[in-house]
């Protein structure tokens, strides 16, 4: 399905927030938001109404929309919510999850392990979170599960940026692999709930490391 007018800005937006281009706290304005895309005002508006949806951007009384806050409150909550989200996924994805799930999972895995810079390993990451639910059938909550993956690829660029990235190996992401091979479907969704409740505590004690790391071979 086409992209509308609203979907390209607040994906183009989206990616600036992302990325730390917007700053946490950033008016976003309707008028500029318009202006920039040399577009009408309902687009603009239904842009920001997305991008609210996505956890990137908050209204505020008498300050109006701006970039959503990325304090260790509203990092707990996106961790919190994600990890409850994304393990009712994976209990209902894992006995759908067949070879050629499995094959893809295994590439995005092997994307990871490959990555160079942290665009590369988050893009990577992403695939690898969305490819282990996808076989769930619930659609909404995929969804649900894509704008939040928004807000965490968000909190990996500040660590990162902060803190610095090297490439590495996920050992959490081979263990719920592992783990679905196994057809332990318990462990797997015990390992998925640890591995991203680990992001919380990672940029509580000011560690930029996001996943276990070891030497490239």
């Amino acid at each position: 399905m086409a992209e509308t007018v609203a979907e390209r800005m607040a994906r183009v937006i989206g990616e600036r927030i992302v990325s730390g281009e917007l700053a946490a706290g950033t008016p976003l304005r309707q008028d500029h938001i318009a202006e920039e895309f040399d577009a009408s005002h309902v687009p603009a508006r239904e842009a920001l109404q997305l991008l609210r949806a996505q956890g990137l951007a908050v209204s505020l009384p008498r300050r109006g929309m701006r970039v959503a806050p990325l304090d260790q409150a509203s990092i707990q909550e996106t961790v919190e919510i994600r990890a409850a989200l994304e393990a009712l996924a994976l209990r209902h994805a894992a006995p759908r999850i067949n070879a050629a799930a499995l094959e893809r999972i295994e590439l995005a895995l092997a994307a990871g392990d490959k990555a160079e810079t942290i665009a590369e390993w988050e893009s990577a990451n992403r695939v690898f979170h969305r490819e282990l639910v996808s076989a769930c059938r619930m659609p909404r909550l995929l969804a649900m599960l894509d704008d939040l993956q928004l807000a965490n690829s968000r909190i990996i660029f500040s660590a990162t940026r902060s803190a610095g990235w090297r490439p590495g190996s996920s050992i959490a992401h081979r263990q719920i692999v592992d783990a679905l091979r196994k057809r332990d479907y318990h462990a797997a969704v015990s390992l998925l709930d640890a591995h991203i409740r680990a992001l919380e505590r990672a940029t509580a004690d000011g560690k930029p490391s996001l996943r276990e790391t070891r030497p490239k071979g």
